[in-house]
């Protein structure tokens, strides 16, 4: 049977959706989050998905809901699926049965200058120190961070070059003097260890020559926040959510930040003007203009 199972071997199915995938250029984790939501459709059906019915389809869809998985979940599995039907399989019929989730998007949570001073110090050792300092100083994402390279550091135009982000797009992000300090730091001392290879990984994972693990720089955050005492949800994309917010509440053109956060669409960005504390306390209340109308002041604002 044609299933998509990641760990059977490799069906005409399987592949055939793979070279499709790969012939449209959609990225490697693209291509392995849309394997594993078809994976997961399949161990639904119990059987091929190229077998699916319409009411196959909503069937698994209310089980998804019915068992509390999440918005991003569903909408990821129904671009996988209508990659499947729609490209792989050609049933146009099946691609309209899925179903969007509609939901309001949360606002990010945003680490205090003086909170992300005390994650990166509380940083389990200085790979991770820089790690995350990347994360936090230009605002990459984790996936980003992980697969630097030495070669990827400009010193002399002040850049780090990424290389196939989101969207498989290349960009250069700001490299600060105080960053580049931090990461000088870290590559004698991995030089040192005997760790950082010509041209090779940055932030290198348990063997040098593959490169730190999502899963690794997660777990650091996480120690390195509770070492610190700080009781907020914190990831590395915390520290990505915080560089955009800090940046906007210095008067950095919002514009400037959504090309160094490499997003396609200024509306993304905008989403920081929502958590700006120096938005918000830009504002005049209400309030404050009555009770100074009260007391005869002129009102502010």
């Amino acid at each position: 049977m044609d299933t998509l199972l990641t760990n059977a071997p490799t069906t005409p199915l399987r592949q055939r959706m793979q070279q499709d995938m790969l012939m449209r250029g959609l990225g490697s984790h693209t291509q392995q989050d849309y394997v594993r939501h078809v994976r997961r459709f399949a161990v639904f059906l119990r059987r091929s998905p190229d077998s699916a019915t319409s009411e196959d389809i909503r069937r698994f869809q209310l089980y998804q809901h019915e068992n509390g998985v999440g918005p991003a979940t569903i909408n990821g599995g129904v671009s996988a699926l209508r990659f499947l039907f729609l490209v792989t399989l050609k049933r146009r019929d099946l691609a309209r049965a899925l179903v969007i989730t509609r939901y309001q998007r949360k606002l990010p949570d945003v680490l205090s200058v003086e909170e992300a001073a005390r994650l990166l110090e509380a940083a389990p050792g200085i790979k991770y120190k820089a790690a995350l300092g990347t994360a936090y100083g230009a605002g990459l994402r984790v996936s980003e961070v992980a697969h630097l390279k030495v070669d990827d550091i400009d010193s002399t135009r002040m850049l780090i070059r990424v290389e196939q982000g989101k969207g498989r797009k290349d960009r250069n992000a700001m490299l600060s003097p105080q960053l580049l300090e931090l990461l000088r730091l870290w590559w004698r001392e991995g030089k040192r260890r005997g760790v950082m290879l010509p041209h090779g990984w940055l932030f290198p994972g348990r063997s040098c020559t593959d490169p730190i693990s999502s899963r690794q720089l997660h777990r650091a955050v996480q120690e390195a926040a509770e070492v610190a005492g700080i009781r907020k949800r914190v990831s590395p994309h915390t520290l990505r959510h915080s560089f955009a917010t800090h940046l906007l509440e210095q008067d950095v053109d919002i514009r400037v930040i959504q090309v160094l956060l490499g997003h396609s669409k200024l509306d993304t960005t905008a989403l920081y003007t929502k958590v700006s504390t120096r938005t918000i306390h830009a504002v005049a209340g209400p309030l404050d203009r009555l009770m100074a109308l009260m007391e005869g002041k002129t009102p502010p604002g």
